[in-house]
Parts: C-alpha cells; sequence; structure tokens
C-alpha cells in the first residue's frame, strides 16, 4: 500500500516514504502469491471440471460452488502481476489499463466471493431448516437467477475501484506505483473502503453466522429422534459447516482489521510513520491470507464430500461418467431430520384430531 498524499508538477512525493518497504516483504510475499496462484488454479480447475463432467449442475449447490469456482479463477489469474508488482519493489510495469482491471478484479473477487458463499449458507439453511417449504424455490432455475444477480451486483460495487486506480510516477522512489492517490477523491475513496468492510465483510459474516447457528440449533433438536447411524454424519456436517465459517473469518478478519486502520489513516486519525509503517508491513500479509480463500473454498466446499472425492478421482482415470446415483451428505441428513420432525408433528396432529 501506498500512501500518496502529495502532488507536485513532476510528480507525487509520500509522507513517510519508506512506509511498509522491507526487503523480507519483497521476497516473501511473491513466493506467498506463487503458492496461492498454483494451488487455487489446480483446485478451482478441479472443481469446475468435476462438476461439468461428472456431477452436472443439477441441484443449487453445485450452482452456487461451481459459480464460486470461477470467480476465484477470473481473480487468480491478477496474481502474477500482483506478484511481480511486490518482487519488484513496489514497480507496476504494466500499464494503466491492467492496473485498473487487476484492481476491479480483486475488489470483483472479494464480493463475488463472499456472496457466493453467503448465499450457500443460505441454501443449506433452508434445505436443512425448511425442507418442504423452499422446495419449490430451491430449484436450478432460481439458483442460477441468483448468481447472475451476485455477478451484476459485484460488478457494481467493483466499478468504483476500477475508476480510482491508476499508475502514479512516485518523485521520492523514482518509481511507478498501481495505487490510489487518497487526496484526489477522499470522500470517494474513503466509501470505498467503508463498502469493502461493511458489504464485503460485516453484513455476509453475520448472515453466515446466523444461518450456521439456526443450521445447528435445529440439527441439535432433531438429534433426539434420528438413528444414531445417522448422528455421526449429523456430527460431520455440523463440523464442516463450523470448518466453513472459521476459514472464512480467519481468512478476512486480519486483512478487515488492517483495512479500518488504513481507512483511519485516511481521515487524518492517525498519522505517526512508526504506525503507518506497522499497517503497511502487514497488510501485503494479510492480504496474502485474504487470498488464501480462493484455495480453501474448493477444499472446504468439495474435497471434503464423498461424491466429489469419487468424482475426481475418476476425471484423474478418465472414466466416463455414470448414471447419477448420488445425494449429498447434507441433503441426506437434512431429509432424514425433516421427515422425522415431520412425522412427529403429523403424529401430534393426528392424536389432537381423534382427541
Amino acid at each position: 500500500m501506498e500512501n500518496l498524499t502529495l502532488k507536485t508538477t513532476e510528480g507525487i512525493r509520500l509522507n513517510c516514504s519508506m512506509s511498509g518497504r522491507h526487503s523480507f516483504i519483497f521476497t516473501l510475499i511473491p513466493v506467498v502469491y506463487g503458492c496461492n496462484f498454483a494451488i487455487g488454479i489446480v483446485g478451482n480447475s478441479m472443481v469446475v471440471a468435476v462438476i461439468y463432467c461428472y456431477m452436472k449442475l443439477q441441484t443449487v449447490a453445485n450452482v452456487f460452488v461451481l459459480n464460486l469456482a470461477v470467480s476465484d479463477l477470473t481473480f487468480l489469474i491478477t496474481l502474477p502481476m500482483w506478484a511481480t508488482f511486490t518482487a519488484t519493489g513496489y514497480h507496476w510495469p504494466f500499464g494503466s489499463f491492467l492496473c485498473k482491471a487487476s484492481a476491479g478484479l480483486v475488489i470483483f473477487n472479494l464480493y463475488t466471493s463472499i456472496f457466493f458463499l453467503t448465499a450457500l449458507s443460505m441454501d443449506r439453511y433452508l434445505a436443512i431448516v425448511h425442507p418442504v417449504r423452499s422446495r419449490r424455490r430451491r430449484t436450478v432455475l432460481y439458483a442460477r437467477i441468483t448468481c447472475v444477480g451476485i455477478w451484476a451486483f459485484a460488478f457494481l460495487l467493483s466499478i468504483p475501484t476500477l475508476l480510482s486506480r491508476d499508475v502514479f510516477e512516485i518523485e521520492d522512489a523514482n518509481n511507478t506505483v498501481c495505487a490510489i492517490w487518497h487526496d484526489s477523491d477522499h470522500i470517494n475513496v474513503l466509501t470505498i473502503s467503508m463498502m469493502k468492510s461493511v458489504l464485503g465483510f460485516l453484513v455476509p459474516f453475520i448472515i453466515i453466522i446466523t444461518c450456521y447457528c439456526l443450521i445447528g440449533r435445529a440439527l441439535m433438536g432433531a438429534r433426539v429422534q434420528i438413528q444414531r447411524s445417522v448422528r455421526s454424519r449429523d456430527d460431520e456436517v455440523l463440523r464442516m459447516l463450523a470448518a466453513a465459517v472459521l476459514a472464512f473469518f480467519l481468512c478476512w478478519a486480519p486483512h478487515q482489521v488492517f483495512h479500518f486502520m488504513d481507512i483511519l489513516a485516511m481521515l487524518g486519525v492517525v498519522k505517526n510513520c512508526h504506525t503507518l509503517d506497522i499497517v503497511d508491513t502487514a497488510m501485503p500479509f494479510t492480504i496474502c491470507i485474504a487470498y488464501f480463500s480462493s484455495c480453501v473454498n474448493p477444499i472446504l466446499y468439495s474435497f471434503v464430500g464423498h461424491n466429489f472425492r469419487r468424482n475426481l478421482l475418476r476425471l484423474l482415470r478418465c472414466r466416463p461418467r455414470s448414471p447419477p446415483t448420488f445425494t449429498s451428505k447434507m441433503s441426506a441428513i437434512s431429509y432424514r431430520a425433516s421427515e422425522v420432525l415431520h412425522f412427529t408433528a403429523s403424529k401430534k396432529t393426528s392424536s389432537s384430531n381423534v382427541k
């Protein structure tokens, strides 16, 4: 991150010009970006291939997972440029267009990834807690319409970042950077930052937590009436949901904390160069952790599933697709739980009618 604050006729000068410029950052961060790129490209490509070739878009969850993987792939293609940018001491050699496009894709992926994760959480809530009432609306058609809406809304939210990013000449360091000049439009930059924190983290996280709490309560309430052979799978679903929420929080929370401190710096609340150096030094590492979510998503939402592992092995062995006979674990458990609850409710209703 560059704190661009003073403009001259020859270029831009920096307050705290050495802020966040440490040699270990220029060495370590590109390596991490490279690992994220390799793992993410392989993992998300396998998700797309398995769903397209074997699982097909026959369920709502598959539609969301496929779009999530495509979203991560569109972002991952920008990582080599950001790795080069960091390895060369924050020098951007790719021009203004790729600066705007790469920055726009980063924020675009932030919104699409979190929105698709939120949609997946809401779908799991409806499938497990309200399986009968939501059956008419939980269709592939509705899922595709939702995906189109998510792509469009995320694109609109990423336009301000795309327009405000540009290439600047840094006079003090004789360098060219891809950054946002804070003083050019202070209100616009602050609005973008607040949108990133509120719409890109806080609101989706609250929705996800609420959905999984309601799912956990519904499954806990149904466990007493579910057979013991089903309980182990019930617990497995709860563990997977907890892991998904924990991964979401761990990947994005550190970046959001330092992003909030960056907002305070833009507002002039934080002016000390030592504090800014801490923020600017930590920011690349928190970004790496946040970017790692693009690698974790395939593992959490696909690789832990028995059906995906089976189809992945068949893909690697180049075996043809067999007739679909699969049912996801969460759908099976939600069906059994709802079946027991529905049967119990029916018995109570019938007994009351007899009386």
